[in-house]
């Protein structure tokens, strides 16, 4: 076995070592597959009205009750999971992308390009996120496609901030350093020596990125600018839901949980990414285990 291979293993046992993180791996798991085959796993139509059976408590045939239509909200809540997932995944990755590359460019070049992007990125910053987020949508109009591209457009800064950090810090080592000596180009010094060298905090801002963009995504279809009905949307349920919250409370407790569960969940794997990346919190770490 390699060295490097001993370091990821080590990482990995360092990283499950953590109840915490590793019940919280297990629940993203389980989210994960949940919204894989959410399409063939649920009793019923997220659609299909049943009003005679509207408003029932949580039963062994409606497991999380029914809403003011009769539609199953189990059905819903899986289905709206799902799509709260694939919002999340797009926007950040479009949002690392695009932040990534600017980051490292600038932090790499500096000078007078690095100014104006850092400008560019305080004056993103000066906005609260689900502000410019709300701007956005409002701009471009309501729809799955323009949340996606809102929460991507936001979070971009974060991610170019993130990267432009790491890459000044890794640009001033002797390997790179050597390979400008030797005349190699920027494009694989920025792909083969800088970004494996700056991967560990990106992991990080990617999963409390993907918290945040649910959270996001919730909140833009509680207002209505979100994902669109009959789309079913854990924030648009928890709208729907504020009229029967003393008849009903199901209806807005298990949305409200699923939200709850799944950005807990990515947070807390997302501190235990950043202990077992971050060195000085590794060995923090490693110094508890030997006590």
């Amino acid at each position: 076995m390699t060295t490097q291979t001993e370091s990821r293993v080590a990482s990995w046992r360092l990283l499950l070592s953590n109840p915490v993180t590793t019940i919280s791996a297990v629940v993203l798991l389980a989210v994960i597959v949940v919204a894989l085959t959410a399409q063939w796993i649920i009793p019923f139509g997220v659609n299909d009205i049943d009003v005679p059976n509207a408003l029932q408590a949580p039963s062994g045939s409606h497991w999380f009750g029914t809403d003011e239509l009769g539609r199953d909200v189990f059905s819903r809540v899986l289905v709206a999971v799902q799509a709260s997932l694939r919002v999340a995944v797009v926007s950040v990755a479009l949002a690392a992308v695009i932040g990534v590359t600017i980051g490292v460019v600038a932090g790499y070049r500096g000078g007078w390009l690095d100014t104006i992007v850092m400008r560019v990125v305080d004056v993103m910053f000066a906005f609260p996120v689900l502000l410019l987020a709300l701007a956005i949508v409002a701009i471009l109009g309501p729809g799955i496609t323009t949340t996606m591209l809102a929460i991507g457009i936001v979070y971009t800064p974060i991610f170019a901030r993130v990267a432009r950090a790491s890459t000044l810090g890794v640009r001033v080592e002797p390997f790179v350093a050597v390979s400008r000596t030797m005349g190699t180009g920027s494009i694989y010094i920025l792909t083969r020596h800088i970004l494996p060298n700056i991967a560990g905090p990106l992991i990080v801002q990617l999963s409390l990125s993907l918290a945040f963009a649910i959270l996001a995504e919730a909140s833009l279809s509680f207002l209505g600018l979100g994902i669109q009905p009959p789309q079913p949307s854990l924030g648009r349920m928890i709208f729907d839901a504020q009229g029967f919250v003393t008849l009903a409370w199901w209806m807005a407790v298990f949305p409200g949980a699923a939200i709850f569960v799944t950005v807990l969940a990515f947070n807390l794997f997302g501190d235990g990414l950043r202990d077992v990346l971050d060195p000085k919190q590794r060995t923090l770490m490693e110094a508890r285990r030997g006590r």
